[in-house]
């Protein structure tokens, strides 16, 4: 291994408060799926007008409904926009990334299910709220270098986006500096990635859904495997992904990723099991035919589920769903919170073992990761795992990712994973 390559950080985010519903409504909006079990949000068709004159309104070209994410009124019949203090940025925990020349540092969101790496900027209209974060300053940067035609534009369900100009700079991550990488600079961010903490993400999934146009740019593990910066065999990145439950455990909770090495510590002498991976939607993709709810196995012919490191919660399909639940002594389904949610004092040993295929095997969900968050009246706790609405496949988020030690193997295009070793289990969300 390079002793220069060292294991980044995950940082917790101080202002992250858990809410089931944001997160959700989070989910909705990155992977525009729709709903298939009752609640406030659904998805519904907005009329858009593409006029050709006017300032206040528009006249002339075509009208065309776009499908949008939307709140449904307790006291309104009709749909109407979901309000901004629905929503937050989903990242629990983010991790320390230098750019530029001299560097500036970011507390960035790696997320392996988006390919874009973008950053607050100094182009951002002045009455941009930046406070509390880092904003890249070009002009300091002696490397950086502007990508003349260049944009960039990630929309979401709601309706809303981040945009704005790209160039090139140096990248240090983990003592890895990235030379020429594309960074993706907004000059214009809707209102929940100014409220949240975190300066930008970036993102570790392929290069095919990367939004730079007119054409995608390379992500950062892209290039650290065409610049050689990291070792013909291993082409990969890591993520260990702690808790604040686990301080008394073993590895104290930490939490951390790694890039052209796997951690021996965090491997603790395991083989390695492997899945090939299929990265044609631009995810880290794998077969995931079956899944077990307290020892029972259940057969789900044909499904497939993708890793997602920016995502807090995972998601299933609803029959699944429904038999998890159902094994949780006074679980139930609640409209309101649009989510499974049970009661907070259910202990570890009325939790099921929950676990999912990976390729040919499968892994557990930690027990003490069913618990998600308190539903805001201290007596019922919003689930980990709900419903994947209308996808075609399962999203593993951190629910069940920090059960596991898990390597991305972009070289070799396969999933790698080793049980974590968290002896104690505590589901309370206080």
């Amino acid at each position: 291994m390079d002793e220069t390559l060292t294991r980044i950080i995950r940082i917790p985010n101080p202002k992250y408060k858990r809410s089931g519903p944001k997160s959700y409504v989070y989910l909705l909006n990155k992977y525009k799926f729709s709903p298939t079990k009752p609640g406030p949000y659904v998805l519904g068709g907005k009329v858009q007008q593409k006029g050709k004159f006017g300032i206040s309104r528009l006249i002339g070209g075509k009208a065309h409904v776009q499908r949008v994410l939307q709140k449904k009124s307790a006291t309104d019949a009709r749909p109407g926009d979901v309000p901004a203090e629905d929503q937050q940025n989903d990242s629990l925990y983010l991790c320390p990334v230098t750019i530029g020349t001299p560097g500036q540092t970011f507390n960035l969101d790696f997320d392996t299910g988006s390919a874009d790496l973008w950053l607050f900027s100094t182009g951002l209209p002045k009455k941009t709220n930046t406070t509390g974060h880092n904003v890249f300053d070009p002009t300091k940067s002696s490397t950086f270098k502007k990508t003349p035609g260049a944009t960039w534009k990630i929309s979401y369900g709601d309706g809303s986006n981040a945009s704005g100009d790209v160039g090139t700079d140096n990248v240090n991550v983990g003592n890895l500096i990235i030379e020429n990488q594309s960074i993706e600079l907004a000059k214009q961010l809707s209102d929940q990635f100014t409220s949240g903490v975190g300066d930008g993400l970036l993102g570790l999934a392929f290069g095919s859904i990367n939004t730079v146009r007119p054409q995608p740019v390379a992500t950062p593990v892209e290039n650290m495997i065409e610049q050689a910066d990291i070792p013909k065999s291993a082409e990969l990145f890591t993520a260990y992904l702690g808790s604040y439950k686990d301080k008394n455990d073993p590895d104290h909770g930490i939490s951390f990723y790694t890039f052209g090495y796997i951690d021996d510590a965090a491997r603790a002498g395991q083989e390695i099991h492997w899945a090939p991976i299929d990265s044609s939607r631009g995810f880290w993709q794998f077969k995931s035919a079956t899944a077990s709810v307290g020892g029972k196995k259940i057969t789900r012919s044909g499904n497939t589920a993708i890793a997602d490191t920016g995502t807090t919660l995972t998601l299933v399909d609803d029959t699944l769903c429904q038999a998890i639940y159902d094994a949780i002594p006074g679980a139930k389904y609640d409209d309101q919170q649009q989510g499974y949610v049970f009661p907070s004092k259910t202990s570890v040993d009325n939790l099921p073992v929950v676990s999912f295929a990976v390729g040919g095997r499968e892994f557990a969900v930690q027990k003490e990761d069913l618990a998600f968050a308190d539903t805001g009246n201290g007596t019922m706790t919003y689930g980990g795992i709900q419903s994947r609405g209308d996808l075609p496949f399962d999203i593993l988020g951190d629910t069940w990712l920090k059960g596991i030690y898990a390597i991305f193997d972009q070289g070799n295009k396969r999933f790698g994973c080793v049980v974590r070793n968290d002896p104690t289990q505590d589901p309370s969300v206080q």
